[in-house]
């Protein structure tokens, strides 16, 4: 049997403080909110199926069907899409139409690398 030997760490082999973390809690937190948005395949199909769409945006009536799921769920997901960042909605009439909020996917894909 192998034992590796039990050094005992001092003061002066003890790693210096990294000091300020790189990323701030507000930061972090705005992060972690994309990620949470992000976290769900109905959120990512959302997104996909908007970014494919003619011009760009697509109209919540023609979201719901792809999906399979009530209006009231895919606009749930879409309220949590827009409160991070990812979605613009704007309001014609009755109804609300969605577009990718613009440099918002190339911004998601660095917060990884930022870390």
């Amino acid at each position: 049997m192998n034992v590796m030997p039990v050094i005992e760490a001092t003061e002066e082999s003890c790693c210096a403080p990294a000091g300020m973390p790189a990323l701030g809690p507000e930061e972090a937190k705005r992060t972690a909110q994309v990620f949470k948005a992000l976290a769900d395949p109905n959120r990512i199909r959302l997104l996909s199926i908007v970014k494919g769409a003619d011009g760009g945006e697509a109209c919540v009536r023609d979201l719901t069907e792809p999906l399979d799921l009530g209006q009231p769920t895919v606009s749930h997901h879409l309220k949590i899409l827009v409160d991070a960042g990812l979605l613009h909605r704007e309001k014609r009439g009755t109804w609300a139409y969605y577009s990718l909020v613009p440099g918002a996917l190339e911004q998601t894909a660095g917060l990884l690398a930022s870390l």
